[in-house]
């Protein structure tokens, strides 16, 4: 199998992580009734790590449909090679680095791993177009 497919599964392995990191510390905040309920009623701000868990994830899924769509269009062109391997390994450490960084409240240098993950999307969108 080539490694941008296995990068793939585990970027999507990745995305269960950043869901079930958000939902529980939504959960430790608010407990568990709220977590089995229809969640219906209005709720205090979450605490900084949460709402940071919550926006971190958030953040990978808005690059995460383009990243699928980017590499799955250049294999169905026949475009692999060393941009999208080297594009979808650089999108994928630096996201994974990106949830700790994040949850932590480092500043700076998550805001590099997102710019890292960005380039190796973009990597893969110029083998797609012009591989």
């Amino acid at each position: 199998m080539r490694a941008e497919f296995t990068l793939l599964g585990a970027t999507i392995l990745l995305a269960l992580v950043h869901i079930f990191a958000a939902a529980g510390a939504k959960t430790r905040q608010y407990g568990t009734k709220w977590n089995t309920g229809p969640r219906d009623e209005e709720l205090p701000p979450l605490n900084p790590r949460a709402g940071r868990l919550v926006r971190a994830q958030a953040n990978l899924f808005e690059t995460l449909p383009l990243f699928i769509g980017a590499l799955l269009g250049a294999a169905a062109a026949g475009r692999l090679g060393w941009q999208t391997t080297l594009g979808a390994h650089l999108y994928f450490w630096a996201r994974l680095v990106y949830l700790p960084l994040y949850a932590a409240g480092i500043p700076v240098v998550r805001s590099l791993a997102f710019l890292v993950s960005l380039a190796g999307l973009l990597l893969i969108v110029w083998a797609l177009l012009f591989g």
